[in-house]
């Protein structure tokens, strides 16, 4: 029987199952070739059922620019051989062994660390979280540019542990923190935002407060800090009471109530510092820095005393 072609384009293939049914019911049986693949009818129809309902999964499952890992696939019931199909015929696109996103039409689109994140939390479940600055940001809490790649603070237990693609993703600066002197409460301490157009898990602004002033010295400054803290006048005091009293460092839990008493926030006025893990004896966070005798730390010169601090309240 002569051979007929149709030679179906990638943007083609998504109609392929309706096209299909339209020659079945005229109980045409002809080979067909697509892309110069010879199917059957009846294979191109096992085929192409099979591809279009994982096809409208996979879109109602991401959007343009998403990362999409072969083990999600997998646990999905989208074979290797099926994802590689999906990106010979540009459904997906490969970025490295194992790891896709999804193009948008145009093209133009690639994922950003927002993807990146998601596809821990979401495809792999990883528990993640974006923390310190970048949530304190994206929360509206803070407006610092920044120059160059972007730097994404998030909070992993075990950072050794994150795949391969994670930690080198392309033009990415992960800042890790470990929070290991407090263990976060999912249900207290995180939270749920839109960031880029996408949801992603977040600290809530008193326990990212927590984690910049809990990285002083590491990736942050003392000065950085302080400004941050300016302008967190709404801080819940039963927040802040829950996470100090949780917290075993001592030198942070110094510096968030120093802090909050230099800016005279009200909210550190109802919080019971002898619930408060405080230690004893002197800290030296900063080297040249003015003595602070109520919580007994070194802080910088530019932070002098100012009319109104509470002292001695």
């Amino acid at each position: 029987m002569l051979c007929r072609p149709f030679h179906f384009s990638d943007a083609t293939l998504t109609n392929l199952v309706y096209s299909i049914w339209y020659i079945n019911t005229r109980s045409v049986k002809i080979p067909i070739v697509i892309n110069y693949m010879v199917y059957t009818v009846r294979d191109i129809h096992t085929l192409d059922v099979k591809m279009s309902s994982k096809i409208n999964w996979l879109v109602a499952h991401t959007s343009p620019g998403a990362l999409v890992l072969q083990q999600w696939l997998t646990e999905n019931g989208v074979s290797y051989s099926l994802a590689q199909k999906y990106a010979q015929n540009g459904w997906l696109k490969k970025l490295s062994s194992g790891v896709y996103y999804r193009p948008n039409a145009q093209g133009d689109i690639k994922p950003t660390w927002v993807d990146a994140i998601q596809a821990l939390d979401v495809q792999l479940g990883v528990p993640v979280h974006l923390a310190g600055l970048s949530s304190l940001t994206h929360q509206g809490l803070s407006h610092y540019l920044q120059l160059n790649k972007e730097q994404v603070w998030i909070c992993v237990k075990n950072k050794s542990s994150l795949p391969k693609w994670f930690r080198e993703f392309p033009y990415q600066n992960w800042f890790y923190c470990g929070n290991h002197k407090l263990e976060v409460n999912p249900e207290k301490d995180l939270k749920r935002i839109t960031v880029k157009e996408k949801e992603l898990t977040v600290s809530c602004a008193e326990l990212a407060a927590y984690e910049v002033v809990d990285a002083i010295g590491k990736l942050i400054s003392f000065e950085h800090v302080a400004e941050l803290f300016q302008g967190l006048v709404n801080l819940s005091p039963r927040k802040v009471q829950d996470i100090l009293e949780r917290s075993s460092s001592v030198q942070a839990n110094r510096i968030f109530l120093f802090l909050g008493r230099y800016y005279d926030h009200q909210w550190v006025n109802r919080v019971d510092e002898t619930r408060i893990k405080l230690g004893a004896g002197k800290r030296q966070v900063v080297e040249k820095g003015r003595f602070d005798e109520r919580y007994q730390i070194t802080v910088p010169e530019i932070l002098s005393v100012k009319k109104g601090e509470q002292h001695n309240g």
